[in-house]
């Protein structure tokens, strides 16, 4: 078993431990079946652990720069066997003890792969309907967020970035394009969101954008970056961005950004939340220079 530097115990206030100098963190995998029910992957603890016997979701200590998402793939592959394959981070949840903070990582997979035991720690792993969960003997500081937690699951963020106006060259463009796919890798937090977005706390999220830009123009639309699809609009700026609005307002919180007064009616009337043009160019710019100063 690998033996990190944020292995020991933290006292909290109220006198209880929590495993982890630097925090912890874990993954709850999220999957809906074809009859659209969601599930989430639990581990059901080993009895000889800390609260053992209880079912909670694969995770532990996180170690000295490491991040949220890097500590909870980690220890998932040390305590889960299988395949994890692609998956799609949407957020993270933390219980925040001052000294100490646990931070669950939100993602979704595609479809329910097998998954089994991969150490001692785990006694089962297996899919479980979000419904039933409330129901089942869990870790008791998992219990005490899972509202919260399921309430998000089906919480997804997008963000509509119209950069068809006024007419910029490819190159202009690029630096707004790979800003938000670093605003899409690292996350945002929940209170950088317009304050009319009515959303189940979270600590981090990670949207998917949509970069519209001209494609009427006489120049080469820039490539799309992970994170970041870019759309070529070749009609109104208004049209489309009402034309998408409309498309993802069932399966997403729409932010859209923009200056053109028309398609900031028309996507609100299609249940999107319209935020002024440089709302996203400077988020963009500001994970930007993270990037590059870090």
């Amino acid at each position: 078993m690998f033996t990190g530097d944020g292995d020991g115990w933290v006292t909290l206030a109220d006198g209880s431990q929590r495993w982890g100098l630097h925090g912890a963190s874990g993954l709850l995998l999220h999957s809906v079946d074809e009859s659209g029910i969601g599930h989430v992957l639990l581990q059901h603890r080993a009895p000889w652990t800390h609260q053992g016997d209880t079912w909670g979701l694969p995770g532990g200590a996180r170690n000295s720069g490491e991040s949220s998402v890097e500590a909870a793939l980690r220890e998932f592959a040390e305590e889960v066997a299988g395949e994890l394959g692609a998956l799609s981070l949407f957020g993270i949840h933390r219980q925040d003890y001052q000294v100490w903070a646990f931070d669950t990582v939100l993602a979704n997979i595609p479809e329910r792969r097998p998954f089994s035991p991969g150490n001692p720690e785990s006694q089962n792993i297996r899919w479980v309907p979000v419904h039933e969960v409330p129901s089942m003997p869990l870790i008791p500081a998992f219990g005490r967020v899972w509202p919260e937690v399921a309430a998000a699951l089906s919480e997804r963020l997008l963000l509509i970035v119209d950069a068809t106006a006024p007419v910029r060259r490819p190159e202009s463009v690029e630096p707004l394009r790979d800003g938000l796919a670093e605003l899409a890798r690292t996350g945002i937090t929940d209170d950088a969101l317009p304050p009319e977005l009515s959303l189940s706390p979270l600590h981090q999220r990670f949207p998917s954008v949509l970069l519209l830009v001209d494609a009427r123009a006489r120049v080469t639309a820039p490539m799309p970056a992970p994170g970041v699809e870019v759309v070529p609009v070749f009609e109104d700026s208004a049209d489309a961005v009402t034309r998408l609005a409309r498309r993802y307002a069932a399966r997403a919180c729409a932010v859209v950004a923009t200056d053109d007064p028309d398609a900031r009616t028309r996507s609100a009337a299609a249940g999107a939340h319209p935020v002024p043009a440089s709302w996203a160019r400077d988020l963009a710019a500001a994970a930007l220079r993270m990037e590059l100063s870090g």
